[in-house]
């Protein structure tokens, strides 16, 4: 309903530093400016730290962060871009397509807050950018899903084996001859 306030959770708090991969998107350079200086301000507000690279466009953003997921040590990941409707069916194909990956590298276990704008006009996006803080907001999303991840990865599931809980053949003092 238009108008009703919005919950947001509390942010996290982190016992170990947490460092965030933001890659923006700055085909609608003032649109991407402000989406990075919201994320930029929650980042450092949560007292994490980031890097920050860009990407031609928006379908770029989850290839991006999927190198990046392969071959550096990120906790998460903000994506940043906007999509504005044009006279074409392309603004399907990017918006889908952008959002699609995204989703499917999350489900793959990539901490990814998504602030891909997709509107239809430059107008909204100045506003959810700017006076919405939508780059704020999918950097909270990344932070919460960091913390989710690292209270999760500690707790043993309770099946299979786990270490030391069983013995390859021997003696039961311990020792390893068959």
């Amino acid at each position: 309903m238009a108008g009703s306030a919005h919950y947001t959770p509390p942010m996290p708090a982190f016992d170990a530093p947490v460092k965030l991969l933001v890659v923006a998107a700055p085909y609608y350079k003032d649109i991407a400016d402000d989406l990075v200086a919201g994320a930029k301000a929650c980042i450092e507000g949560a007292g994490a730290t980031f890097d920050l690279v860009e990407v031609p466009g928006a379908l770029e953003i989850p290839t991006a962060i999927r190198i990046a997921q392969r071959t550096s040590n990120f906790d998460g990941f903000v994506a940043l871009g906007c999509v504005i409707r044009g006279e074409t069916t392309h603004y399907e194909t990017v918006c889908n397509d952008s959002s699609r990956a995204l989703t499917l590298l999350g489900l793959d276990g990539c901490c990814i807050g998504n602030g891909i704008l997709t509107v239809e006009n430059h107008e909204q996006a100045a506003v959810r950018a700017g006076e919405q803080n939508k780059g704020g907001g999918a950097a909270a999303a990344a932070l919460h899903l960091v913390a989710l991840s690292r209270k999760w990865s500690r707790s043993p599931k309770g099946i299979g084996f786990q270490p030391g809980s069983y013995r390859v053949a021997g003696d039961t003092d311990g020792s390893t001859n068959a």
